[in-house]
């Protein structure tokens, strides 16, 4: 990641082919053939390097944004959900740590035993983490500040 600031223009972030391609989630082999194909823009920074903008790498990830069907959306106030597989449950007779991958997202839950036999929940299991909270913290790598 760079940032480039102009004398007239704002700063703007900019991130190599391969980091592209790490927060995208694909190959740096796909980032250059959607910078040929012109779905993404390309410019060449100070050291003759392909960089992207920060912003047209953050349009195309929303665009390119795909959540397996999730049954429940829309029945409750929550927004933030993250349809996944459980694949790690640790209980005792009264709390259970269930671990479940969304994606590229591995999320831990802690919840009464109850609830997990109640939900049937067992290592292989579809479920949804639902996150409605009043607090989300966002960090910047260090690099960045």
């Amino acid at each position: 990641m760079h940032r480039v600031c102009g004398t007239i223009v704002a700063c703007v972030t900019t991130y190599r082919i391969s980091e592209a391609a790490e927060l995208l989630g694909v190959s740096d082999d796909t980032v250059r053939r959607w910078v040929d194909s012109g779905v993404l823009a390309a410019s060449d920074d100070d050291a003759g390097r392909s960089v992207i903008a920060g912003t047209d790498l953050a349009a195309l990830a929303v665009e390119r944004a795909r959540t397996p069907d999730d049954p429940a959306a829309g029945s409750s106030s929550a927004r933030n959900r993250l349809p996944g597989l459980v694949t790690g449950i640790l209980s005792d007779t009264v709390m259970s740590q269930v671990e479940l991958q969304a994606g590229p997202f591995r999320l831990v839950s802690l919840m009464s035993t109850e609830a997990v036999r109640e939900l049937g929940l067992e290592v292989g299991s579809r479920a949804v983490a639902v996150v409605k909270a009043t607090t989300v913290l966002v960090e910047t790598p260090r690099a960045q500040r």
